[in-house]
């Protein structure tokens, strides 16, 4: 196709093009033979591209960093990915989350300058809305995303001076990369997410598309990071009226079978929005990581998602529970059963305890085997409430990129939670709220761009 022409030709110099917007990149003359997007359905086209939106997209640095795995062998690696295993500061470069990251937003800012030549018209209302939607929700998206991974946990007391990641709001190449910082970095990516949600339909045509139902999930999980608890439960609430089918783990049309190694539907009933994690280091890739011990040993006998989720390796056991449905790639999109514990959380803090407990044994009841009577879980009070719901929290959304972003906001609240991982005897250890939960960005970005580094 054409359109696919100009778009691999675009995604060749994106990368350069968002690091330096430097002009002699810019100096290639274009093919006359290549056809600029400016048709409604060719700008869909760009958004529908699941290869630059979707599929292998989202960060893994954070994942590999977080804590919920392992790696037997680690010594016998390389020294770069030794170091990346033990939270040391690395040299590294393209391709990476970075660059990863960044093309989804290049190709939202194109898709809404492109839009702006096409009058938004009665007839074409609803696709027109739909366009400008999706990219405003994707740009929101990888913002969040990179911000959580780049940028240090939210703090209201210093996170509008703490650097955040670059907010590129346009295609053009020249313009000069600056960070802005965490707190712009948010706000940018719920503005994107709000207008989203006033355009797009409740329920997206295919799950690799945006939808209402899809922005609400994202405020809810913007809005949770930064502990704003009372809209992060307005936002999971909303969500939830639209969409709040959860999968039943006994038996479901949407299971292949538990104890296969891969045992989702791809596109099953609890997901709102469909991505992907990038490969990274691969430290994350279910055929390498080992699921911490303890971890594997807190859920119990009667739990179906000790069947569903981990297959044994060795002595140990490796993650097979993604909504991928995939023995390889990582799940990282928007799902009900994130935005049940989303609202059962901030129910919590909020002092509804009964509707906290009331979301989470909702989920959980689905995940118990039913020939065994499920036994509810009730709580004394709030900090009860939040320690039994970030516990289960921690273990139904395991892999999907989500601990690391949950570790800052944890330990902004105070509660301590310290790394460990051992190479050869030796513990390495992070600590609370150390500089490194502001993950160091590529080596090259910081040549080209003369941004600051982490």
């Amino acid at each position: 196709m054409k359109i696919k022409n100009i778009l691999t030709l675009m995604a060749c110099v994106v990368y350069i093009g968002l690091s330096a917007g430097c002009k002699k990149y810019l100096e290639v003359k274009s093919d006359s033979k290549l056809l600029v997007p400016s048709k409604l359905n060719e700008i869909q086209g760009i958004l529908d591209d699941v290869g630059q939106m979707n599929n292998q997209r989202t960060p893994a640095y954070g994942e590999t960093s977080a804590g919920d795995f392992f790696i037997p062998e680690i010594g016998s690696l390389n020294q770069l990915v030794r170091d990346v295993y033990v939270w040391k500061k690395v040299d590294y470069r393209f391709p990476n989350d970075w660059s990863a990251g960044y093309l989804p937003v290049f190709n939202a800012n194109l898709s809404l300058e492109l839009l702006n030549k096409v009058p938004r018209e009665l007839k074409n209302s609803t696709e027109w809305d739909n366009v400008r939607g999706s990219a405003l929700f994707f740009r929101s998206y990888y913002f969040y995303l990179l911000t959580t991974q780049f940028g240090l946990g939210y703090d209201p007391s210093s996170s509008k001076t703490d650097l955040g990641i670059v907010l590129r709001l346009g295609s053009d190449f020249n313009v000069s990369s600056v960070r802005a910082t965490v707190s712009e970095s948010l706000q940018q990516a719920i503005s994107d997410a709000v207008a989203a949600s006033e355009l797009l339909p409740d329920e997206p045509l295919v799950l690799t598309r945006p939808s209402k139902s899809a922005a609400y999930a994202q405020l809810s999980r913007i809005y949770l990071y930064m502990r704003d608890y009372e809209k992060a439960l307005f936002y999971a609430d909303k969500c939830l009226k639209i969409k709040s089918a959860l999968i039943d783990f006994n038996a479901d049309a949407d299971i292949l079978g538990l104890s296969l190694n891969v045992p989702f539907r791809k596109f099953n009933k609890e997901i709102i929005f469909y991505s992907e994690m990038s490969n990274g280091f691969s430290l994350q890739a279910p055929s390498t990581a080992r699921i911490d011990t303890l971890l594997y040993a807190s859920y119990g006998a009667n739990d179906l998602r000790k069947i569903a989720y981990f297959r044994v390796n060795g002595i140990y056991r490796q993650f097979k529970g993604s909504y991928s449905s995939s023995a390889s790639l990582l799940f990282t999109g928007l799902a009900t059963d994130e935005i049940y514990l989303n609202r059962a959380e901030c129910r919590a803090w909020t002092g509804d305890l009964d509707g906290a407990m009331a979301d989470l044994n909702l989920l959980l009841k689905k995940r118990w085997k039913n020939t065994v009577s499920y036994i509810p879980i009730n709580a004394n009070d709030k900090p009860d409430a939040l320690k039994k719901i970030r516990t289960e929290r921690r273990k139904e959304l395991l892999m999907r990129n989500l601990r690391w972003a949950d570790l800052k906001r944890y330990n902004k609240e105070g509660e301590g939670i310290k790394l460990e991982r051992l190479i050869n005897g030796v513990s390495y250890f992070l600590e609370p709220n150390d500089k490194f939960y502001a993950i160091p960005l590529p080596s090259d970005i910081i040549e080209l761009t003369g941004i600051p580094q982490n």
